[in-house]
């Protein structure tokens, strides 16, 4: 049985709290996607060719920059995006060999399809350690990490993500001419709510750079009336095209932003600065990996807590122990606001790690 560690959670907000959402465009989300999808089509595969899933880690991902010359009602792609996946995969079994490479490919293709942006793609992906394949067998971590998560989220990071929400809608992109590389940064200082907010202009919808400033002031004006705040827009633009955040197609990785694995938004869609968070990368690891696997569980598991044993806040910390049973981690630590009942906690808990299989299923499917 796993060792849980229940304590009380001390109460009342900090004074000064930071929440930060990148939007679906933004490189390092796009990284982070581009990986899991990878992640998904490499898990299908090796499910449907040898009935499980084969170890691999396609977790290491990167966006380099292209290059592009806006210009008002036009613009030109000058160089290409590149996009690099890099790992360790299972990537031959007796005399079969498996098309790892490709399947990425695919997969990132498959994505990046209703998008309009020129890029090219490469993969470095080595052979997995014998080791390693062997736990692939089993329910064991293939690796020493931990997961954390707390539910619910605040006030400012629920604003944040319900901001970044409402700027990537289909209505709002088509309304204001911009794209879906956005990026919301959230302060909350006592209670004043102030939002920088980033946003992708594409070129050919803007006439001028008086129409792009009136479209600038415009979002403004409906964010700061929809969610009663206070925001600043694209805050380091100047006066012309060139110095201002206009783009070719609505993506700063066309021409100067690059991306990474692991700098996106964590499994709740938010960043947080004050509540704890999960530091490692969950996108391209595969389901035996806790770093992936428990950064999931303690986000459920706290929702959970907070719904079914009607507590008001509940923060939850699992660590592995490489080779040891996922459903035996080494410690699961649970700090809660609310009045305690062990017994249902407990209960709680143990029902998800009895659910992990549900989990694993889910991560692949969903």
């Amino acid at each position: 049985m796993a060792k849980v560690l229940i304590e009380p959670l001390k109460k009342g907000p900090e004074i000064v709290e930071i929440a930060e959402v990148k939007g679906l465009g933004h490189p390092d989300t796009l990284c982070d996607t581009l990986c899991e999808k990878a992640a998904q089509s490499l898990s299908k595969y090796y499910l449907k060719n040898f009935k499980r899933v084969l170890h691999f880690n396609i977790d290491k991902g990167l966006i380099v920059a292209g290059n592009t010359q806006p210009e008002f009602q036009a613009g030109k792609i000058i160089s290409p995006i590149k996009i690099i996946i890099a790992g360790r995969a299972t990537t031959q079994i007796g005399n079969i060999k498996i098309p790892v490479s490709e399947i990425i490919k695919d997969a990132v293709n498959r994505y990046l399809k209703p998008f309009n942006l020129i890029y090219e793609i490469s993969t470095e992906i080595g052979e997995t350690s014998t080791n390693l394949k062997e736990i692939e067998t089993t329910q064991n971590a293939n690796d020493t990490s931990f997961g954390t998560a707390h539910f619910p989220l605040s006030h400012l990071e629920t604003l944040t993500k319900k901001i970044s929400t409402h700027l990537n809608s289909d209505r709002f992109r088509r309304k204001y001419k911009i794209g879906l590389d956005t990026k919301v940064l959230g302060l909350r200082e006592g209670t004043l709510f102030k939002f920088t907010i980033a946003i992708a202009f594409i070129s050919k919808h803007l006439k001028n750079i008086r129409e792009y400033k009136q479209l600038k002031e415009q979002i403004k004006r409906e964010i700061e009336t929809e969610f009663k705040v206070k925001v600043k827009i694209n805050a380091l633009d100047g006066s012309s095209l060139k110095s201002s955040y206009i783009t070719v197609t609505g993506f700063s990785c066309e021409n100067g932003d690059d991306g990474q694995v692991g700098r996106g938004n964590r499994y709740n869609g938010v960043i947080s600065g004050n509540s704890p968070m999960s530091l490692e990368a969950l996108a391209g690891k595969n389901i035996y990996h806790p770093g992936k696997l428990y950064q999931i569980m303690s986000h459920i598991i706290a929702r959970d807590l907070v719904k079914k044993c009607d507590l008001e806040k509940v923060n939850v910390k699992i660590l592995s122990e490489i080779g040891s049973s996922l459903k035996k981690p080494q410690i699961i630590s649970v700090q809660v606001q609310g009045k305690l009942n062990l017994e249902k906690i407990n209960k709680i808990i143990m029902k998800n790690l009895v659910n992990l299989e549900k989990f694993q299923k889910d991560v692949i499917f969903s």
